[in-house]
């Protein structure tokens, strides 16, 4: 085996640790380690990261992405509007809940494109998902759009 997948995540066997890491240490990853030390902040290899990411999800409907990005503690989704080719979503206690607010600032960039991967290998076509509005930059939820 070469490459690892979404399963082997689930591989864990730390007896005395367990499977829980602190979201301090998530955000210290992301918001220092990726957007302060890479280029661009980081933007074209959290976009990069996140699509593979949902690509390999196991998830075959919205439905079932909304439930797993829920158990897996990345947020709370629920859908705000549709219309044909057209989704808002937002995203109640995302990752970024309760960080400073710095405005027009906008960090859950990779949240989106995990949705983008995974629901472009749902739906078998070009999906394209933009955050739109974030706690972050004092909105009370992050806000996606999803266009297909």
């Amino acid at each position: 085996m070469d490459q690892f997948t979404f399963e082997d995540m689930g591989s864990i066997t730390r007896e005395q640790l367990g499977n829980q890491v602190p979201l301090e240490l998530f955000r210290t990853i992301r918001l220092i380690g990726l957007y302060q030390g890479l280029p661009m902040g980081g933007k074209g290899t959290t976009l990069t990261v996140g699509r593979k990411i949902g690509e390999s999800l196991p998830v075959d409907s919205l439905e079932e992405l909304m439930r797993l990005l829920q158990q897996l503690k990345i947020g709370i989704p629920r859908i705000l509007e549709t219309r044909e080719g057209f989704i808002k979503m937002g995203m109640d206690d995302c990752f970024c809940k309760g960080l400073p607010i710095i405005e027009e600032k906008m960090v859950c960039d990779l949240e989106g494109a995990v949705m983008e991967g995974a629901l472009s290998r749902i739906w078998n076509t070009r999906v394209s998902v933009r955050e739109t509005k974030c706690n972050v930059s004092g909105h009370p939820h992050c806000e996606y759009e999803i266009r297909y």
